[in-house]
């Protein structure tokens, strides 16, 4: 047996002992990049390590750590309320709110992780207080940080559009773009439809201080919940008796500090404070340094963070304790192995030996599948710098149209960002507030796994089979 092919059945392995046992995957990996890569691939500590993402890590630990002492001091209610009054109370709106704002993010430049990392958090937040299914708000998000990722200025779509040209393949910069657009605008539009958009919609309209109760425009409809429920993970709600859109979890109660409001609009909870002021700074900081001055949002989070925490002690003391190391090292484990993987070849092994394969549409769908399950565990970008000139051979023969592999492989490769081991699947796992977060993994991997699944054959159906370009 390869080397190849026995890692991945080892990877095979570690989700299925995951899954069944309740192991972190995290760790499971761990030990399985060890037990390859100095068994299989006889590769050193170093050669180990250099799968490991340091980035990811400090970008988790940052942002999360940031937005934790945000939660503690009340900015997120504050950015909740503030919300909710620019929609007049439409809360079925905000979903599309912050699909917008992320495809507008990227789209003028902003990598896809950092976009996802600013809005995610604000966005989640709101869901908790508003019982709004956590999946249906995390993967609008990623959806839109997609949506916009391709345009012709932006960081995906400079690189892919790079990659053809050095190629000497035909290119469409505004086809590439309107590919991945449409693509997870559709995608999006089902989302909402399936995930607790309807229910939201017949809610109406909510004050910012009725924490998610129905609407008061005369519809008298009942909201899936008011976001009192026991926050148990048992699927029911102890206030209202509904359950969560969508994902089938509780409602989960949203914890009121002692100097917020329970109701009206002279409590303190939607009031500046000198701490709330400055969290706001430091949040308009993060996004000017991240897409102003391409300063890694990770490092500036976690200096912002501390910054804060050093002005309000107080505030800030149990936000360490909150960022999510579960998730940390749940993805990092990943990572690494997935690190490993490359290091001794596995996955240009299987790129090559789809690559060979005489039937050009075969080959195609192939690469978009390899393009898809690849991307969920690592770079986006990377894949599709890889896969691209792996196809070449067969564009070059006329029976595939270059405009629609390339936009087939872009969508397929960029779609599954929803997979918790991607990075924007990570920041919404671990930036989403009381919830389940075992639960809420397993909601992202099973709909990352029907991403994988179903996307690559749609985008190899509608660009390749057709022949455009």
């Amino acid at each position: 047996m390869s080397p190849e092919l026995i890692s991945i059945l080892v990877l095979v392995v570690v989700f299925v002992i995951a899954t069944t046992r309740s192991v972190n995957m995290g760790a499971l990996a761990f030990a399985a990049a060890f037990g390859v890569g100095t068994l299989v691939a006889d590769l050193d500590a170093d050669g180990i390590f250099a799968g490991f993402p340091g980035d990811l890590f400090v970008v988790l630990v940052g942002v999360t750590y940031l937005f934790a002492i945000a939660r503690s001091n009340g900015t997120t209610d504050w950015l909740v309320h503030a919300a909710v009054r620019l929609v007049r109370g439409r809360v079925a709106l905000i979903p599309w709110v912050m699909f917008a704002l992320t495809g507008a993010l990227t789209a003028i430049g902003a990598v896809s992780p950092a976009a996802v990392a600013i809005v995610a958090p604000i966005a989640l937040s709101f869901a908790t207080r508003y019982s709004i299914s956590p999946l249906l708000m995390g993967t609008m998000v990623v959806h839109g940080a997609q949506a916009g990722g391709f345009s012709p200025i932006s960081i995906y779509g400079s690189i892919v559009n790079g990659i053809v040209e050095r190629e000497k393949l035909p290119g469409s910069e505004i086809g590439l773009f309107l590919a991945s657009l449409v693509a997870n605008l559709l995608i999006a539009a089902v989302l909402f439809a399936m995930l607790g958009g309807r229910k939201l919609w017949a809610r109406g309209a909510v004050t910012p201080e009725d924490g998610g109760a129905p609407g008061k425009d005369g519809t008298g409809t009942t909201g899936p919940g008011t976001g009192t429920g026991t926050g148990t993970g048992t699927g029911t709600s102890a206030g209202t008796g509904g359950t969560s859109a969508g994902t089938g979890a509780a409602p989960t109660a949203v914890a009121v500090r002692p100097d917020q409001e329970t109701g009206g609009t002279e409590g303190t909870g939607i009031r500046l404070t000198p701490a709330r002021i400055a969290t706001l700074a430091a949040l308009v900081a993060l996004v000017v340094a991240v897409l102003g001055f391409d300063l890694d949002a990770g490092l500036t989070a976690v200096t912002l963070a501390v910054v804060l925490s050093t002005a309000w002690p107080d505030d800030s003391r149990r936000a360490v304790g909150e960022i999510a190391w579960s998730t940390v090292l749940l993805i990092c484990g990943v990572l690494t192995y997935v690190g490993v993987l490359e290091e001794m070849g596995t996955i240009t092994w299987a790129g090559e030996g789809v690559g060979g394969i005489g039937v050009p549409l075969l080959a195609a769908v192939l690469l978009c599948y390899i393009g898809a399950i690849v991307s969920a565990f690592a770079s986006s970008v990377g894949i599709m710098g890889a896969l691209i000139p792996l196809a070449v051979p067969f564009l070059a023969q006329g029976e595939i149209g270059a405009v629609g592999m390339v936009a087939a492989l872009a969508v397929s490769a960029t779609v599954v960002d929803v997979s918790p081991f991607s990075t924007n699947g990570a920041l919404v796992l671990a930036a989403a507030p009381d919830v389940d977060r075992d639960r809420f993994f397993r909601q992202l991997m099973v709909y990352g796994g029907i991403v994988v699944a179903a996307v690559p054959a749609l985008a190899w159906l509608v660009l390749v089979v057709p022949g455009f370009g």
